[in-house]
């Protein structure tokens, strides 16, 4: 188990569950609330050209968040940002693993125009929340899912709480953790080559049914046609994929809520 997102069924199912069970119902709008304010239309137009170039990767192309980066639209530093005064000094100066970003006092001004006109865009809509909490992952028993790790699940046979996965919850915290446990990514997968009397062994580069390539210990890059060799390939995230059609939902938070308790 090596812990990362899936779009499977199942994980959908399970996000579903988890995060509408806990979903809360959209608050009436208060009728002395203050309206959002409005900017002109060709600057929201400019700030989503620079926040597309510089922010969506992380927050995603409308500001509600993406696999690094938080949901901007529910953000409590853009709820109380005036005019950039709180959104400058983050994107300029960059804090805990967002980069700092050169952008002039225009470009700047276009940035707070459109995060905010998607903020109010969001906060107009009717229906539930569409973010997960970490809240919304804690469900589970503790108990049941250490009991889960330990026996059924085998995920003990690959990991520890107190070697690799020590901490795993300040690493990776809420929908993270939870999308690294359905679905990890970035494992280096082994693969070994043997074609005639050679048998190379290194890091799987490539796989279809036409061609195999791997980086040997040095980096250099093999290929060789699929049909030409024989090949072997050690995934070690191929555990979770197999978990994917055992799982049940129960399962699946429970393990969640005991990754969560290791700090």
């Amino acid at each position: 188990m090596n812990l990362l997102p899936s779009i499977s069924r199942l994980c959908t199912g399970v996000l579903i569950t988890g995060a509408l069970a806990f979903a809360q119902a959209p608050k009436p709008a208060a009728t002395s609330a203050t309206p959002a304010k409005t900017y002109p239309p060709e600057l929201v137009t400019a700030g989503e050209t620079t926040f597309v170039q510089h922010c969506a990767f992380c927050h995603g192309r409308d500001t509600a968040g993406g696999e690094a980066g938080p949901d901007l639209t529910r953000s409590k530093l853009v709820a109380d940002d005036i005019d950039g005064n709180q959104l400058g000094p983050i994107v300029r100066n960059g804090k805990d693993a967002m980069p700092k970003f050169t952008v002039s006092d225009q470009e700047l001004m276009g940035l707070t125009a459109f995060i905010h006109t998607r903020k109010a865009i969001a906060e107009s809509q009717k229906g539930g929340r569409r973010g997960v909490d970490v809240a919304d992952l804690q469900t589970g028993d503790l108990e049941k899912g250490k009991t889960y790790f330990n026996g059924a699940g085998k995920c003990a046979s690959c990991h520890s709480p107190t070697g690799d996965l020590a901490g795993v919850a300040n690493r990776n915290q809420g929908l993270r953790l939870f999308q690294r446990l359905m679905n990890p990514r970035s494992t280096k997968v082994k693969m070994t080559v043997t074609a005639g009397n050679q048998t190379l062994t290194g890091i799987k580069a490539y796989q279809d049914e036409f061609t195999v390539a791997l980086r040997d210990s040095e980096g250099r890059y093999h290929s060789w046609p699929t049909s030409k060799v024989k090949f072997t390939v050690e995934d070690p995230a191929q555990a979770h994929v197999d978990l994917l059609s055992k799982y049940t939902d129960d399962d699946i938070h429970n393990v969640i809520k005991y990754l969560m308790s290791l700090k």
